[in-house]
């Protein structure tokens, strides 16, 4: 015997107000409209609820046990709307997002600590891979990819810097060693660092200059997983093992140091940057509206401040941190091995 959640507020109401008009100011709506929500509940319980006098309006013993309990019960029903409004109007819970790898080493920096110091009460879960998924089918609010990798039905909003480059580099030894490409389609005579997505695709490293564009199936000595593996290659190619192709961005703190030389430049393809992208406009939820919010903003003040949004690599003092940690491993490399034993 289920009663309409209306009506039994509208029983609250009364019996606590004492009368049908002093119920209607409390809660807000007419007096016979309470008195025929009351009429309702009666009738389908089978039960009178208040008895009713010209001068007062009081409660029945089936009435006050029925108050009884469900006052307490609805004040758990109102706590658990406003519970559900503060999603709606101050930004809490958990924003999960699932991205490349090179986003969240290139472009996620720069975003998340500012964002995350201005929404204290917002927990930011990001999982980090290079499969093509369903990002709602994951359970996740949104992702972050590319525009060729955007799903048709998506809203998309622009995140990060707006234009990149794919860059080819080598180590000086290397290029000591093996000479300086002077066209891409001299690649397919060096050793490549290559990748391969978990699909199995093995993409063609693109070059492109003024309208020209040359796609190399490079061949090497070390295939990597692309994006979980990629350091592995930039490695490689410090070590002098061969020529890497990677974004630019995740290059330059190795162009800064002079471990890594840049080779090709004229050719390298731009390309343009990434997009946050999420289903619908409508009720998206309160973490990732203030995510959207705050990635729009920050393009914006980029914009009126006449720069470029930041990237990975651009802050000084970041830079000046990634070129002491790669000079401390060249270090480790070049330090002459250990030796057992006593010296005399």
């Amino acid at each position: 015997m289920a009663a309409d959640l209306g009506d039994l507020n509208a029983f609250v109401a009364v019996a606590r107000a004492g009368g049908f008009r002093d119920g209607a100011r409390a809660r807000g709506g007419s007096a016979s409209g309470l008195s025929g929500a009351v009429r309702r509940l009666e009738a389908r319980l089978g039960v009178r609820l208040l008895n009713r006098t010209t001068r007062s309006v009081v409660p029945t013993e089936a009435g006050r046990r029925l108050l009884e309990r469900l006052g307490p019960a609805l004040n758990e029903v109102e706590a658990a709307l406003e519970a559900v409004n503060d999603f709606r109007d101050r930004p809490a819970g958990t924003l999960k997002l699932n991205v490349p790898v090179s986003a969240a080493r290139l472009v996620l920096p720069d975003i998340v600590p500012p964002f995350l110091a201005a929404y204290p009460e917002i927990r930011l879960e990001v999982v980090a891979e290079e499969s093509f998924v369903d990002v709602i089918a994951a359970g996740c609010d949104a992702g972050i990819r590319y525009e060729e990798r955007l799903e048709q039905d998506m809203i998309a909003v622009p995140i990060g810097p707006r234009v990149q480059r794919f860059a080819a580099a080598a180590a000086a030894a290397y290029l000591d060693r093996r000479g300086h490409p002077a066209h891409p389609r001299e690649l397919i005579d060096h050793a490549c660092l290559t990748g391969r997505f978990a699909s199995g695709a093995m993409p063609p490293w693109e070059f492109e200059r003024d309208g020209e564009v040359v796609k190399v199936d490079p061949a090497g000595p070390l295939l990597v997983s692309i994006g979980g593996a990629s350091d592995l290659s930039v490695d490689a190619a410090i070590a002098s093992l061969g020529i890497v192709y990677q974004f630019e961005d995740w290059l330059r703190p190795y162009f800064d140091s002079g471990l890594l030389m840049p080779i090709l430049e004229p050719w390298w393809l731009r390309f343009s940057g990434p997009f946050l992208y999420y289903p619908g406009r409508l009720l998206v939820p309160a973490p990732l509206r203030a995510f959207i919010d705050f990635i729009k903003a920050t393009a914006s003040n980029a914009a009126a401040s006449g720069r470029r949004p930041a990237k990975a690599g651009a802050d000084p003092v970041q830079r000046d941190r990634r070129q002491a940690h790669v000079e401390r491993r060249q270090r480790g490399r070049d330090a002459p091995p250990k030796t057992g034993g006593k010296t005399r």
